[in-house]
């Protein structure tokens, strides 16, 4: 059983290597949408902190990776969008050869910071 990751690093590491680069590529346009996004682990996950408040978050399990916009409503508003992917209320499913497009990422982001400010549309 894997030991229980508590940095970024240790969680990323643990994975095999497609599904590694896949979820740097996500870590990587997450700070560039967010800036003075903070790294932390919740719930066991690679996760993003804004103004205190959580953003969103990025896993791997044996089957497919996982963006998770800490908002049901988040992945409702991107319906159309996330089409091509597997998702439930908060969860959006994709495999390593076939990642969540960057601009896709921004977008979901951007929609977050709105929402935890109170400016969802």
């Amino acid at each position: 059983m894997m030991k229980k990751a508590t940095t970024f690093e240790t969680y990323l590491e643990s994975l095999e290597i497609s599904k590694r680069l896949a979820l740097e590529k996500i870590r990587k346009t997450v700070h560039t949408a967010a800036p003075g996004a903070e790294e932390c682990i919740c719930y066991g996950i690679p996760s993003f902190r804004l103004n205190g408040k959580m953003l969103v978050a990025i896993g791997a399990t044996a089957k497919h990776c996982a963006f998770y916009p800490m908002s049901g409503g988040t992945v409702e508003a991107f319906a159309e969008k996330l089409s091509g992917f597997d998702t439930s209320k908060g969860t959006i499913r994709f495999q390593p050869e076939k990642p969540l497009p960057a601009t896709l990422v921004r977008q979901i982001v951007k929609a977050r910071i709105a929402e935890n400010a109170g400016n969802a549309t």
